[in-house]
């Protein structure tokens, strides 16, 4: 039976190993693979690698390397895993792939650049743990999500089930705008809150029922009514909206409020049995005002109040708009930019459909002119007063 050196010996003959000198002078194009253990990579590697531990390596790194013509430096310890993960990476397609000689403890006694990474504690390796095995996410993408910021408007039927995933998934600071108190009838649908919290503001419902589920999460509460004197500066510092409004004055506020700073709106809207659910990435693909030029008639666009929901629905589409606006943080999978997702529950029927970019668009076509933040409560009002704020 061959010995570990002598199936080292084998495979550093069909390999190519470079020196770091080397290494270092391809820093600009190669993707740098750190197949050490957890602990090693956690005392310190070369900055920007991708950490891969060897024993995951077959299994994961087409998931997180799918270009196979992609240059790769692996690096371990010293030398010797990187040598087998090389043969490995060859035998999988990778066309060009290299070991380091020496490894890490070679790399830092010349004196080349390293630092002490930034990772996960115990306690979070364990809750993200699930996230941790998708090569898609990993521990990079969890750090993303960690340090990601997503607006809430509505504490809602879709904004409940929006904010506890995004809560779970580890979405580091959560905004929740609403102005409106927890009252009974919200409980059929609004899974945030329950009996106790009849009475309470629905911020704070809210905040306490997510720091329940999740204390790395930041939940950052607006307590207010969205407007045009107020809507810029909520959408400030935060990566992403989540659209749980229920009327169409908000919907084009917040469409011209994200146009001007550039900030996906991740769309929900529902209505008795049936629900939709859209990404607007501005300039990227179509806005709001593409899909819905001029806002129907009253008559034609009662509120849910009006005409009642299946207690369900905002359960399926806020878990939706949290897929979505997960997967924009993380840039991974094919957001509904430019789709619309339609659910019927009573047909059990998901349709999607194509939406594209209106050139004729006034807010964001090419002629448009320029974006000015107005109230819209003139338009499709259910009621002389104020529209409920959200589902």
């Amino acid at each position: 039976m061959p010995s570990v050196k002598d199936l080292l010996a084998q495979v550093k003959k069909v390999i190519r190993e470079v020196d770091p000198a080397e290494a270092e002078s391809r820093r600009d194009d190669a993707l740098f693979l750190d197949v050490r253990e957890a602990d090693e990579y956690q005392q310190g590697a070369i900055p920007g690698a991708l950490h891969l531990p060897r024993g995951f390596l077959e299994v994961q790194i087409e998931g997180v390397v799918p270009a196979k013509d992609r240059p790769i430096v692996v690096y371990c310890a010293g030398g010797s895993r990187s040598a087998f993960a090389a043969k490995s990476l060859q035998e999988l397609g990778y066309s060009d792939v290299v070991s380091m000689t020496g490894g890490f403890n070679r790399w830092k006694d010349e004196g080349r650049q390293w630092a002490t990474p930034r990772v996960l504690d115990a306690e979070q390796r364990n809750r993200y743990q699930r996230h941790l095995l998708l090569p898609e996410v990993g521990e990079a993408g969890q750090q993303k999500l960690l340090d990601s910021k997503v607006l809430l408007l509505g504490a809602g039927g879709l904004g409940s089930p929006a904010a506890l995933y995004l809560a779970a998934a580890g979405v580091g600071t959560i905004g929740i705008v609403d102005m409106d108190v927890v009252d009974a009838s919200n409980l059929q649908r609004q899974i945030l809150h329950n009996l106790d919290s009849i009475g309470d503001r629905k911020v704070d419902s809210a905040k306490k029922a997510l720091t329940a589920l999740n204390p790395d999460v930041n939940v950052v509460t607006h307590d207010v009514r969205i407007g045009a004197d107020n809507v810029l500066n909520l959408m400030e510092g935060y990566d992403l909206v989540v659209d749980g409004t229920d009327n169409f004055p908000t919907r084009y506020l917040v469409n011209d409020a994200s146009l001007l700073t550039r900030t996906p709106v991740v769309h929900g809207s529902i209505f008795r049995f049936e629900g939709q659910a859209t990404v607007f990435d501005p300039y990227n693909g179509p806005c709001y005002r593409c899909l819905v030029p001029e806002p129907p008639p009253p008559e034609l666009a009662p509120s849910c109040a009006e005409a009642g929901v299946l207690g369900v629905l905002p359960g399926i589409i806020g878990s939706i708009q949290a897929v979505e606006a997960i997967k924009m943080l993380l840039g991974i999978g094919e957001p509904l930019v430019g789709r619309l997702l339609a659910y019927d529950t009573l047909a059990q029927e998901i349709r999607t459909f194509k939406v594209r970019r209106d050139p004729a668009c006034p807010a964001c076509g090419p002629d448009a002119g320029e974006i000015v933040i107005a109230e819209y409560d003139q338009l499709c009002m259910p009621h002389p007063k104020k529209a409920p704020a959200t589902v």
